[in-house]
């Protein structure tokens, strides 16, 4: 039998080139990631699967797979997929958890390291062959608020708490296993409230997902609640954060920095002109990458494979399905 085909976004692809080009059983082609795009590509190639990145799919993708077909997250947010279509159109969506979660947690504490040492600033110095030395932060004896006591957010918690001595609390609507977040992640406190776990917070790093409930999450009203130069540090999701207030809090003094690895618009523009993170020094920005290593990339694209083969063979139990309502209409 032929190998059935999948369509890949190109910079999905070129993460784990290695491993998707030793693909046997699946026909691997490669499409720019705008929805258009895709869409032609399945249609033309007779796709039965897509592999996709972080952009919204909002339109002619769901018509274009056919009943049965797989929409492949490369990674774990999927707030660009549309679920309640894909089910309505009979498609599989996917996502890859546990693949990808000490990529994050390494990053975040890379930005929070650099935040703290102003890595930033100093770059921008060198680069112009100044010679401009400023006093850091050290973080042991420090407070870090973790908001999302998920997969990831436990991952920093126990590299503050045991890697850097800080005391961690936890913050998360519904926290189960509370003495194992102790026991096992170094989590000192925990709270289902915001204002509780930032009011005292040296640090606070954002590690929700974006939907309705977490949009502009941390907005004037949330900034206020943090302690005066605190720092945040967001590798969760560009939506979770008012990049406007972020600013006036940046730029008035209010918070002493922030580490950013996702935005509002990707690639980054500005909400406003008069209101760019890039021109601030106190900032350290990068371009989402922090699940970008290649052993995570690896990771990941094997997921993404696993998926499609349980898909083909039927075993919707072991795939990662993120609208298990579509299997009463696959029937």
């Amino acid at each position: 039998m032929s190998p059935q085909t999948v369509v890949i976004t190109e910079p999905e692809y070129a993460k784990a080139k290695a491993i998707f080009d030793q693909v046997a059983d699946w026909r691997v082609v490669v499409a720019a990631p705008p929805e258009a795009a895709v869409a032609a590509a399945v249609a033309a190639e007779g796709a039965r699967a897509v592999v996709l990145g972080v952009e919204p799919y909002t339109g002619p993708l769901y018509a274009a797979l056919p009943r049965g077909g797989v929409i492949a997250r490369f990674g774990v947010g999927h707030d660009g997929i549309d679920k309640a279509r894909a089910s309505a159109a009979g498609l599989l969506v996917v996502n890859t958890p546990g693949v990808l979660e000490d990529a994050v947690a390494e990053h975040a504490m890379v930005l929070l390291l650099g935040v703290c040492r102003s890595l930033a600033g100093f770059v921008r110095s060198m680069d112009r062959h100044a010679w401009s030395p400023v006093q850091g932060l050290e973080l042991r004896g420090r407070r870090l608020a973790v908001i999302g006591a998920g997969a990831i957010g436990r991952r920093v918690a126990r590299c503050a708490a045991m890697g850097f001595g800080m005391g961690v609390v936890a913050m998360g609507p519904r926290l189960r296993d509370v003495d194992e977040l102790r026991r096992d992640w170094g989590v000192e406190e925990v709270t289902t409230n915001f204002g509780e776990a930032v009011r005292a917070a040296d640090v606070v790093s954002l590690h929700v997902p974006a939907h309705a409930d977490t949009r502009h999450l941390i907005n004037a009203a949330a900034i206020a609640q943090m302690r005066p130069g605190a720092i945040l540090i967001n590798t969760a999701r560009g939506a979770v954060v008012d990049e406007v207030a972020l600013y006036d809090a940046l730029a008035g003094g209010h918070l002493r920095g922030a580490g950013l690895d996702v935005f509002e618009t990707e690639p980054y523009v500005p909400r406003r002109p008069d209101k760019d993170l890039r021109r601030l020094a106190n900032v350290l920005l990068t371009p989402h990458v922090s699940s970008s290593t290649h052993e995570a990339c690896a990771r990941v694209a094997l997921a993404c494979l696993a998926n499609l083969r349980h898909a083909g063979a039927g075993r919707f139990g072991a795939m990662s399905l993120l609208n298990p309502e579509v299997l009463a209409h696959l029937d």
